[in-house]
């Protein structure tokens, strides 16, 4: 008798050991997805709604065998909303963990210095994964960089973090600044800095170009950029074309040929180094700035040494055959 219950008590404790080893490796054995994926978590969601979601996407077998072994196994913490990477083979506690403790997905949109705003807009609407409308943002409060975001994020939310970063270093850097700029403001230097970031594409020419035009503007000279006569055309998309003389001599708020000191506003979302080179100028005398033939300028205190700038830039145009 004694051994027919020692026989039927280790049939039982083989039993719930088996169950339990069952119970275990639905819930630490690999049985997740055959590739890496990414999982969504909505805002708002409960740990019932993400079982369910994560069944219905084929991460995991069973949603109520989730649940049971998550209460019962896994941490009470709640899951977090947002993208997050699930690796091929993921165990359903490893899943938990991942929605509970692991880091979101984050993605990038890039913002090159110089791009208007009208372009800026362009991007944030083009990307599929960002959420909502938004308007053309004011010229030359982005701060050109890489912004990082969340599938399903709002543009308005990425946008504002754009215009923030703008209005955080100029407000940083502007108490630094040297002294007697013919700027008084800091949008009037990111009116100046957005001219020089047109202007020039090679960086070390960022603070000569500044301090040309800061001295053109102490002595009331007109900027003469052409970029500020494209601006009011396009909205700082590329013209496309050579400038009409009609277009160098409209009046309006943007062009400095026809009109002494600033434009009205910036011409384009100017770079960090842009705006530094403003607040920073080069100590020149230069007034005068011609293309050179290597992507940089030639710069000239007198009117004299720069028609011999301008001289040798059309001999080498003519050597080019791009001019006759």
């Amino acid at each position: 008798m004694k051994r027919g219950w020692s026989v039927l008590v280790a049939v039982l404790v083989l039993a719930a050991l088996g169950a339990g080893g069952w119970f275990l490796a639905g819930w630490y054995g690999g049985a997740g997805p055959d590739k890496a994926t990414s999982f969504v978590v909505p805002q708002g969601a409960t740990l019932t709604s993400t079982a369910q979601k994560l069944a219905e996407e084929g991460l995991i077998s069973s949603s109520d065998g989730f649940l049971l072994r998550a209460k019962l196994l896994g941490s009470g913490d709640p899951v977090k909303a947002g993208e997050f990477a699930i690796p091929p083979g993921a165990s359903p506690a490893s899943i938990l963990d991942t929605l509970q403790h692991g880091e979101v997905i984050r993605r990038f949109v890039t913002i090159p210095e110089g791009l208007p705003s009208v372009m800026v807009h362009e991007r944030l609407m083009a990307e599929p994964l960002l959420t909502g409308e938004i308007a053309v943002p004011a010229e030359g409060s982005v701060l050109p960089d890489s912004y990082d975001f969340e599938r399903g994020e709002a543009r308005a939310d990425v946008l504002a973090r754009m215009q923030g970063a703008m209005s955080e270093f100029i407000a940083a850097e502007w108490p630094g600044r040297d002294k007697d700029l013919p700027v008084s403001t800091p949008e009037e230097a990111i009116a100046l800095a957005a001219i020089v970031e047109k202007e020039t594409g090679v960086p070390r020419e960022r603070r000569m170009v500044a301090g040309l035009y800061s001295n053109r503007l102490r002595k009331g000279m007109r900027l003469q950029a052409d970029p500020t006569i494209i601006y009011p055309i396009t909205r700082g998309k590329p013209l496309g074309r050579r400038i009409r003389r009609s277009e160098i001599d409209a009046v309006n708020g943007y062009n400095t040929y026809s009109m002494v000191g600033l434009p009205v506003g910036p011409i384009t979302n100017p770079g960090r180094e842009s705006i530094l080179a403003v607040l920073h100028p080069a100590d020149t005398d230069a007034i005068y700035m011609v293309a050179d033939g290597s992507g940089g300028h030639a710069f000239s205190d007198t009117l004299a040494g720069h028609n011999d700038n301008v001289a040798a830039w059309r001999k080498l145009r003519r050597q080019r055959g791009e001019i006759e």
